[in-house]
């Protein structure tokens, strides 16, 4: 690490300077990989990546290792040297290089961060300490809110999803410190809990209550948060979109939560007046209610500045950031020691002003020709679902028709949004980190919140530009690829098209599945949540689906440990139907162009297309962090995304009978898309 001394910038002294050995390789595809001496029929994720499991352990500021992060480490060193750039640079001239990098200064700036301590707090805590009785819980709780601290529910705005022309105002079960609310009841994660407190004290203590305070303080918020856990739903049925819309009248609000008074809850917020909002899980509204009546006023006061120091301290001085790493890193994630400073700045940067910095690295990585090349994947895998569709034979025409009648209409977005959300009026200081993000978090709050009633506007992203990542939006009828996915081992322009099939082409196919997985296909043509399946279709598309939710729950991940098939059946059959989709997009180009069906280092285009699969998701995971993936992600674990949708594919068994002896795949394959 070099220090660079930023010499007459306004007070700032030094900044890491990022050593350009830093950048990493591209994460390719390679048959350097591979683990040939495995059998593919019995296990092809090692078969695919053995090498390089045995080979790239876990870096010891990470929780887990693979594709993904191989390239998000290859982003964030770009956007890194963006930002440093952006800071050292005395002739900036645009506002958005100055904003970024002024933002990044504020970030790595530590000497400012010791001298404050818990200052940038202290004007929080005084709101919550001038709460005079219960009915003023709301304003503060709705400050909260509003600066980006969670406490006892959560809020947002998206596209109404039965009136998907316009926003909606949506509150949803939150309030929680630990993942889930698995965390809180479960016996497997007792020992978690005993942390979590013991961290809560330590932190009360850093902030200067008394050992006896501190305890007390821990014990009462745990109390809080267990009460609004057990009231919460779990993970799985978070995923029903029928069950988690209730719409509840604008008039009848105070009059079903009382306590809660959510029209002076909108009122604050400046929510233009609305005829409805939508709650998703009221259960946990009414159980908040409770609480508010029977916790006291100081012990609800104790969870909110408990919110606030949890929420701060990642952006305060070293101890308090060191003390919340060793708990929600080390201890629940296996991390072993923080990323560089240089690298958390460009996450903190992404997070609270993405598509600016987004906007810089679009204009220096991300090309014309890639953006034309991936459309024209997209265009090419479209047609081989639509065909599908047309030809499914367990669908009646009824229901094709609709289905036909939807996917006209899907769309898809690549790189970068067609417009840059403008943040110019957030006020960016270098000297005030804490105060950057929350204005930024703000600036979020106040555009989501006075937007709700209007039209929807399709050409905003939910995703920033470097995101390794991409998506299906149903309320938009759209698949989102941002340009940090665009690259290898995803996307590779000197690979073969096998290998670009098997790799962005199973994401491209994945994501336009996703509009017709159990929740997807719910949806309708404009996005509306809405019936239009035939009651036999949909017996029959369920039967199915149930099958592949049996199928994944019967995967061990570590010992007594088994994937959640109905948490993940959404992306399970995604996966199932990308690999699907994309293989026949790879024959039907063989078959146009038969000169490129050819061996490549020993293997067909078919097996390159299986492998290069199965290499996109190769990885490592500690422990730790694959118990909380259990519990709260709907992604089944990578070891079984490698494998399990090309050992079900209908060619698999023939395309590597040759290099098994077992010479079979899944005893039972399950066909949906």
């Amino acid at each position: 690490m070099e220090l660079v001394d930023t010499g007459n910038m306004a007070g700032n002294s030094f900044i890491e300077k990022i050593d350009p050995k830093e950048r990493p390789e591209e994460a390719k595809f390679s048959i350097q990989n591979m683990d040939t001496n495995e059998d593919p029929m019995a296990n092809f994720f090692r078969f695919a990546n053995g090498k390089w499991i045995d080979t790239h352990p876990i870096p010891p500021d990470k929780s887990s290792w693979g594709g993904f992060m191989e390239l998000r480490d290859r982003n964030i060193y770009i956007l890194g040297k963006i930002l440093e750039k952006c800071a050292l640079d005395d002739g900036k001239k645009r506002g958005i290089e100055k904003m970024v990098g002024d933002f990044y200064i504020s970030i790595m700036d530590q000497k400012k961060l010791e001298e404050k301590k818990f200052d940038p707090i202290k004007p929080i805590m005084e709101k919550i300490n001038k709460v005079r009785d219960k009915n003023e819980m709301v304003k503060v709780s709705q400050y909260l809110h509003s600066n980006g601290i969670g406490n006892f529910f959560s809020v947002f705005s998206m596209p109404d999803e039965k009136n998907s022309s316009v926003y909606a105002f949506y509150i949803y079960q939150g309030g929680l410190s630990l993942p889930n609310r698995d965390y809180y009841i479960q016996d497997s994660f007792q020992k978690t809990r005993d942390e979590f407190v013991a961290h809560m004290q330590n932190m009360f203590t850093m902030y200067g209550y008394s050992p006896m305070e501190s305890k007390d303080s821990a014990e009462k918020v745990m109390k809080i948060e267990t009460y609004i856990a057990k009231a919460s739903r779990p993970q799985a049925d978070l995923r029903d979109s029928e069950k988690n819309y209730n719409r509840i009248p604008y008039g009848e609000l105070n009059e079903k939560f009382s306590r809660l008074n959510l029209v002076k809850y909108l009122e604050i917020s400046q929510v233009p007046k609305t005829e409805y909002i939508v709650v998703g899980q009221p259960e946990v509204l009414d159980a908040v209610e409770k609480m508010l009546e029977e916790f006291s006023l100081e012990d609800l006061k104790t969870y909110l500045r408990w919110n606030t120091i949890n929420y701060a301290a990642p952006y305060l001085h070293e101890a308090a950031e060191m003390e919340h790493f060793d708990f929600f890193n080390r201890k629940l994630l296996g991390q072993e020691v923080p990323e560089k400073r240089w690298k958390k700045a460009v996450n903190i940067v992404d997070r609270s002003i993405g598509e600016a910095l987004g906007e810089l690295y679009v204009e220096q990585e991300f090309g014309k020709e890639a953006r034309e090349r991936m459309q024209t994947m997209v265009d090419d895998i479209r047609s081989v679902f639509e065909e599908k569709l047309k030809n499914l034979p367990w669908m009646s025409d009824v229901t094709k028709k609709k289905a036909l009648e939807k996917f006209s209409k899907f769309r898809a977005k690549i790189g970068y949004p067609s417009k840059f959300i403008d943040y110019s009026s957030i006020d960016i200081r270098k000297d005030d980190l804490l105060g950057n993000v929350m204005r930024s978090e703000n600036f979020e709050f106040r555009r989501e919140a006075s937007r709700i009633g209007e039209q929807v506007d399709k050409e905003l992203w939910l995703m920033t530009p470097p995101t390794v990542n991409a998506y299906f939006s149903p309320t938009e009828n759209e698949i989102v690829f941002p340009a940090g996915i665009l690259q290898p081992p995803f996307f590779d322009a000197t690979m073969d098209d096998a290998v670009n099939y098997g790799g962005i082409g199973g994401v491209i196919s994945h994501e336009i599945t996703h509009g017709f997985d159990d929740q997807g296909r719910r949806y309708d043509m404009d996005g509306n949540l809405k019936d239009w399946w035939t009651e036999e279709d949909a017996k029959k598309f369920t039967e199915r689906a149930d099958e592949v939710v049996k199928l994944y729950d019967s995967l061990e991940v570590l010992p007594g440990l088994h994937v959640n098939g109905k948490l993940t059946l959404g992306e399970n059959i995604a996966d199932l139907g990308g690999v699907s989709i994309a293989f026949e997009a790879l024959q039907r180009r063989l078959r146009k162009n038969p000169e490129l069906n050819k061996k490549i280092d020993g293997f067909t285009p078919e097996q390159r297309f299986f492998l290069s699969w199965a290499q996109i998701w190769r990885g490592n995971n500690r422990e730790p962090e694959i118990r909380r993936r259990i519990s709260i992600d709907p992604h089944s674990p990578n070891v079984f995304r490698g494998s399990i949708p090309v050992m079900n594919h209908e060619k698999f068994d023939s395309s590597f009978v040759e290099l098994s002896k077992v010479k079979k795949g899944l005893d039972k394959k399950i066909f949906i898309w």
